[in-house]
């Protein structure tokens, strides 16, 4: 039998790849694991057909929504979320340089602001540079020269992987960071989920804008049935200025007749509506 390839944001050593490794000793039955240069490229290759699911990063408890993954949902014909994953981040400083010799820091833009105060006390004559993964920002480093003072903020394993020894550990300015990650596959090649636990529900909506109050009495129809909703986002709706379309994460815990009612009601209030899945949320224990 054929086993089922699942993509992530790589390359190996990010933290999309961690929580990757994870869910997958989760499943019963496990992916085979590709890595991708973007986000947006690893949606393009599930809804293609050429993988079969992917993990993509959705939002950051510290710096906020990744709008690429809602944007490629948002606009997919075929896409739906299977589960959620809340992965706690663990940011390490490592180098081959001493502490006291570091003059330059490599990572994402995520990390480096996610650990803001810290490189302003400890580093703050360092020069900071944006990478395009943790991983990459590793690998820099390990081909750079030990005079360079070159240290980089990633995982522990990408250090690992490229050799460098750990400067400082858990340095993020609060230790309550974490991402949500969304497993996307294609509606038409949804795996049976049998025995796991639905917790939410995200549906996509626009609404009249022009229309004083048009939100306001969306979210009252959650609100009449009583409906938890744990996130509302909104994206340009991409059709003209001022157009907004709105995510709307919903728990299920409420009776199924009230959260279908209250769906049902949403939509006859908005110009279009999409369920983009009803799924399991699986905290990690990292």
């Amino acid at each position: 039998m054929r086993m089922e390839r699942l993509g992530f944001l790589g390359p190996q050593g990010t933290h999309s790849e961690a929580a990757a490794l994870y869910l997958n000793d989760l499943c019963a039955k496990p992916y085979s694991l590709q890595a991708f240069a973007d986000i947006y490229t690893a949606m393009q290759a599930v809804e293609a057909g050429t993988i079969d699911a992917c993990l993509v990063p959705v939002e950051n408890s510290l710096e906020g929504s990744i709008n690429i993954t809602l944007d490629t949902l948002a606009h997919s014909e075929d896409l739906l979320v299977t589960r959620e994953l809340i992965w706690r981040v663990h940011n390490q400083l490592m180098a081959k340089c001493r502490p006291q010799d570091v003059k330059k820091i490599f990572s994402h833009a995520q990390p480096l602001s996610q650990c803001r105060s810290y490189l302003q006390q400890q580093y703050p004559a360092a020069e900071l540079v944006a990478t395009a993964s943790t991983a990459k920002a590793a690998r820099l480093v390990a081909a750079s020269r030990m005079d360079e003072g070159c240290a980089a903020i990633c995982t522990k394993r990408a250090g690992e992987l490229y050799g460098l020894q750990t400067l400082a550990v858990e340095i993020q300015d609060n230790m309550a960071n974490c991402t949500r990650f969304f497993e996307v596959r294609r509606a038409s090649g949804l795996r049976p989920t049998a025995g796991e636990v639905l917790d939410k529900v995200l549906i996509i909506c626009q609404i009249d804008g022009q229309r004083a109050g048009s939100l306001c009495d969306v979210l009252q129809e959650f609100a009449r049935c009583s409906v938890n909703m744990t996130r509302i986002e909104s994206r340009p709706a991409r059709t003209e200025l001022g157009a907004y379309i709105f995510f709307f994460d919903l728990e299920t815990s409420t009776s199924r007749k009230n959260l279908e009612a209250s769906i049902e009601a949403v939509r006859k209030k908005s110009i279009w509506l999409k369920n983009l899945g009803e799924f399991p949320v699986i905290v990690a224990k990292n």
